[in-house]
């Protein structure tokens, strides 16, 4: 699929990755719908080839809307779910157990988001007049190495991505029919506004954790993988680590 003159959803694409995707999409030709909860930071300006929806990935209406408007700027052949946040909360602490509320908060918004914005992209994919190859469409979800590499204290953030795994193939499989593609990328430490806020030490005991490169990811590294997903067709149902070799430690 190419990407040019088509238009392509992306989630939490205000900031860090998902902003790094919507900066390389566009860059290729491509529009964009961002649906964020806030817009980009300034300097930033609306144009005929990308929006900004106000959005709750959690809620049905305001996702709806999103793809909408995001179809509106020409056939929506992507989808990139990017929103998503974690806490640190162990099972069980001296003060009691992992509160419920916090554990459901992280998998409204990393799981159930997830799932409530490719549900209703690929519903808007399904309508658009198949490629040459009968493609319609393909969703790229965001897992994380915590999904195999959970860390103590990572428990509902861990289990939220496995989830996003989990739904890989058996996505793929029911979207197969109308040509819509399903695949997921787990990143592993990426250099985000997130790590951005850690000192200098805690920096550098992160960088020499991975084997190879000896550094944090860099945002266009993600989106170029998203770029390589969205233009190679036989990539389908699968999960793919974009981790320089890294495996979680404890903690």
């Amino acid at each position: 699929m190419q990407i040019r003159d088509r238009s392509f959803l992306v989630t939490g694409g205000a900031s860090g990755l998902g902003g790094a995707v919507a900066d390389h999409l566009l860059s290729l030709g491509g529009r964009v719908c961002i649906a964020d909860l806030k817009p980009p930071a300034a300097p930033w300006q609306e144009s005929a080839t990308v929006r900004f929806a106000e959005t709750d990935v959690g809620d049905s209406a305001s996702v709806q809307r999103a793809c909408e408007l995001a179809a509106s700027l020409g056939p929506l052949s992507g989808a990139v779910n990017c929103a998503g946040f974690s806490i640190l909360e162990k099972t069980l602490r001296r003060k009691g157990p992992h509160p419920l509320e916090s554990f459901e908060a992280v998998l409204r918004v990393n799981l159930t988001g997830t799932f409530n914005a490719a549900r209703l992209a690929a519903e808007q994919m399904a309508q658009n007049e198949p490629l040459a190859d009968g493609e319609r469409g393909v969703i790229i979800n965001v897992a994380s190495i915590a999904a195999f590499d959970g860390q103590s204290g990572q428990l509902a953030y861990a289990a939220s991505k496995a989830a996003v795994v989990g739904m890989t193939l058996p996505m793929a499989r029911d979207l197969s029919d109308y040509g819509i593609r399903v695949v997921t990328i787990a990143p592993g430490l990426f250099d985000t506004p997130l790590f951005a806020r850690l000192p200098d030490k805690q920096r550098r005991e992160l960088e020499e954790e991975t084997p190879f490169p000896r550094r944090l990811g860099r945002a266009a590294e993600f989106a170029h993988l998203v770029q390589a997903v969205i233009e190679n067709p036989m990539l389908n149902g699968e999960t793919i680590r974009l981790d320089g070799g890294i495996r979680m430690r404890r903690k």
